[in-house]
């Protein structure tokens, strides 16, 4: 006797009728194919086909009456007509132990297809090639309670219009007829909610015959709702703190604020903030009272974009709604869910406006950080119909706590550099002071470096040092470093240094600064503001008419022919102060009288290149413009010309040369005789008597004589006198010796030693300077009001 097959296969139409008949068929059951076609299932199966997939035990019968036990696996096909057809597998048994794990295996897939379509929340469905409904999940989201086994056999769009689209429709069919699966996130409102948005993740997986063919597709989808509005809150929160604290600027952060909420939290958003934080002030701790002046800070709407505010940035802003005072004396957010028109102030300038756009829910969120009280933000929900919530609250509560913080940290920088333009207001000269030598207007706009500097000091011999500088730091110890790097250049210049001399001595100051000890926290900021700071120095002879320039770091200066022809003159950059090591050297350029030099600090240059630097381009178009403009008038085109630009803070100073005229000098050499002393007091007399200042005849002749006798007695060389008639009278003794004069105090015994004090008596000021071919004692008397009415002007030196 032959072996029973394991596997027999027959093919059944929809009325149960058996349409193919295989050979294992008839060995296993003892019917030919002709005997079985075309005959009902009944016949040689004790058991009917029902479900559209089952799989059990049925007792055979075969041709000649015994019953065969077989287990029968019977599954739906179609036809290319769209008839039914089933596919009945029958599998026989071979021994019991076999019988045991075949009935295991049909317990555990029994069990798992009811924890999948009966007991599972997992939404689990099978569509056929055409997406129609043929297994279901009553329990899964979206369904349960709703959706029945009577949408068997529908297509899945009549069944949930909300959540089936077009688009997901065409996934179906991919997968259909691709084979492959698919997994995506969709948003729609499911049968069991159909008000409300719900996020779902969807897993498509493709069903195929016994032979491979695609005949529908399972879905297995699960409601991430929750998950992904989690998700979207710390998206936003991560993108937000990305977006906002740009600038360390109060208004531009809570426009960032508003920014960042609109539309993602709110429809409309305000930010209103302490009348004293956008100066820098910090309230008392704790909450404030009801009357605390605040100001509109920011303002966005995405119901009518550019719609006009209830009060416009900076105007002062009043509370009325109870909802809003309450947020700010109690420091505790608040939520409005309902803004019901009966209750909103008449007189609240936002209430027209409320109802204009239809707002309907309210957060109102107070504004902190470090213990102090900034301002109050405002949300109001239009365009969705469901209220704010709990959750709404928290995550606009966080978001404004981030942004408190950055706020804070622009009051706090607008305090320092308050203080810190305060202190350099107070530090840089308020005026020029009186000289003849050039002509000066300045600008300084400091919007970012307060260690910006400027100085015009009037030196001996007629003539003016002009100074600009840029510290390294910014704030207030930036601005009083600038301050103590002023009064040293200030001392340095009143010693009539050559300018590449006094360079080299303040880079000397900074860098012992820089090396004091650390313990001294004061001594170390201002040497570390110093450490770098960069200096022009320039020194105008109005007689010479030439102009001596050295500069540590700093971009060179600007000059401007009176034909408005532009030069940058070639001066050796050496290093910044208190970093490298000099040597620095000058740069001597003949101006004609009328010559414009602009001296600025701002924008710094591309790789040092001061040509290419936006303010010295600016500014050599600005002048050259128009060489005869007033300097006021040049400072305000610069201002116009620079600032849209480039939006940085900026120091200029501009100086057009004066020249003062030969009959106002008069210059004699003398051998080093002293028999030449009264041969000098009578030049000098006369001298005076032709610029009419007779009234200083006395003590300019004891002037005169004593720094020639003294120049005789201990110089070298021939001796030089040289008057010059300017806002004073100067009178300047040279030779060829660099001994340093000693102001000594003698004792009435003495018969010598009095001729320096009798200079420092009768001179409104003295000094001494040296040059390379020796030095220069001068003195300087002041003219009498008189003499100064009286006497006429020279040249192009103006009157006195």
């Amino acid at each position: 006797m032959s072996a029973r097959p394991r596997d027999v296969r027959l093919l059944l139409d929809e009325r149960g009728t058996v349409v193919q008949w295989s050979p294992e068929a008839e060995q296993l059951l003892g019917y030919s194919a002709g005997e079985a076609l075309g005959r009902h299932a009944t016949v040689f199966l004790g058991q009917q086909p029902g479900d559209t997939e089952t799989a059990g035990r049925i007792v055979a019968r075969h041709r000649d009456g015994r019953r065969v036990t077989v287990r029968a696996a019977i599954s739906p096909l179609t036809r290319p007509a769209g008839a039914w057809h089933w596919s009945v597998r029958l599998i026989t048994a071979s021994d019991t132990a076999q019988e045991k794990s075949d009935t295991a295996q049909e317990e555990i897939d029994a069990a798992l297809l009811r924890a999948l379509l009966t007991d599972s929340e997992l939404g689990v469905q099978a569509v056929d090639g055409d997406l129609r409904l043929v297994r279901l999940n009553l329990s899964g989201p979206g369904v349960r309670g709703v959706v029945g086994a009577e949408a068997i056999g529908r297509h899945i769009r009549d069944i949930a219009p909300g959540l089936i689209d077009e688009g997901v429709e065409q996934k179906f069919r991919h997968v259909v007829e691709s084979g492959r699966p698919l997994n995506f996130l969709h948003t729609g409102r499911p049968p069991a909610d159909s008000d409300h948005d719900h996020v779902y993740s969807v897993t498509l997986l493709p069903l195929r015959d016994s032979v491979g063919r695609g005949i529908g597709a399972l879905v297995a989808s699960q409601d991430v709702t929750e998950r992904e509005r989690a998700r979207a809150r710390l998206d936003l929160l991560v993108e937000a703190g990305n977006r906002i604290g740009t600038t360390l600027d109060v208004l531009t952060t809570a426009k960032e604020l508003v920014a960042a909420a609109v539309p993602a939290v709110a429809d409309i958003a305000t930010v209103d903030v302490l009348d004293g934080v956008l100066h820098g002030e910090a309230s008392p701790p704790g909450p404030v009272s009801e009357q605390t002046r605040l100001r509109r800070a920011a303002f966005m709407s995405a119901r009518v974009p550019g719609a006009r505010p209830a009060y416009d940035t900076g105007e002062p802003v009043e509370y009325l709604l109870p909802s809003h005072i309450a947020g700010l004396t109690e420091l505790r957010p608040l939520l409005v869910p309902r803004l019901e028109a009966g209750e909103m102030p008449v007189r609240d300038r936002r209430t027209p406006r409320i109802l204009a756009d239809a707002a309907h829910s309210l957060m109102v969120v107070p504004l902190a950080a470090r213990g102090v009280v900034l301002g109050l933000a405002s949300f109001y929900r239009a365009r969705e119909p469901e209220p704010y919530g709990e959750e709404d609250l928290v995550l606009a509560s966080e978001l404004c706590a981030r942004a408190a913080v950055c706020i804070d940290n622009a009051r706090q920088y607008t305090r320092e550099r308050n203080a810190a333009h305060s202190l350099q207001r107070a530090l840089l000269p308020r005026s020029a002071p009186p000289q003849n030598a050039v002509e000066v207007a300045w600008r300084h706009e400091s919007a970012y470096s307060p260690g910006d500097w400027f100085d015009v000091i009037p030196l001996s011999g007629a003539r003016v040092a002009l100074v600009v500088g840029c510290m390294a730091g910014q704030g207030i110890g930036a601005a009083a470093a600038m301050g103590q790097l002023r009064v040293a250049i200030n001392t340095l210049a009143a010693q009539d240094l050559a300018p590449d001399e006094l360079l080299g001595q303040l880079h000397d100051l900074v860098t012992g600064r820089r090396e004091e000890p650390a313990d001294d926290p004061r001594a170390a900021s201002a040497g570390s503001h110093m450490q770098g700071a960069t200096c022009l120095y320039a020194v105008y002879d109005p007689v010479s008419r030439r102009c001596t320039l050295a500069r540590a770091g700093h971009p060179a200066a600007v000059v401007v022919s009176p034909q408005g022809k532009v030069e940058i003159p070639d001066i050796p950059a050496g290093p910044p102060l208190g970093t490298q090591h000099p040597p620095y050297r000058t740069t001597d350029v003949e101006l004609p009288e009328g010559t414009m030099l602009g001296l600025f600090a701002g924008s710094p240059a591309p790789a040092g290149n001061s040509e290419r630097s936006p303010a010295a381009r600016i500014l050599q178009q600005v002048l050259s413009s128009n060489p005869y403009r007033a300097l006021e008038d040049s400072c305000e085109a610069f201002i116009r010309a620079y600032e849209p630009a480039t939006g940085e803070g900026f120091l200029l100073l501009l100086a057009r040369t004066r020249a003062l005229s030969m009959d106002r000098v008069a210059a004699w050499t003398f051998p080093p005789d002293p028999a030449v002393v009264a041969t000098a007091r009578s030049l000098s007399l006369r001298q005076l008597v032709g610029w009419g200042l007779e009234e200083l005849d006395f003590t300019t002749e004891l002037i005169v004589s004593e720094l020639v006798t003294n120049a005789i007695r201990h110089g070298t060389g021939p001796v030089g006198l040289r008057l010059i008639l300017d806002r004073g009278l100067i009178c300047e003794v040279s030779d060829g010796s660099s001994t340093a004069p000693h102001l000594r105090y003698a004792y009435e015994t003495d018969e010598g030693g009095r001729g320096l004090l009798l200079i420092a008596q009768l001179a409104h000021r003295w000094g001494t300077r040296y040059s390379a071919r020796g030095k220069t004692i001068w003195a300087e008397q002041t003219i009498p009001t008189a003499a100064a009415s009286t006497r006429s002007g020279g040249g192009g030196t103006p009157g006195a």
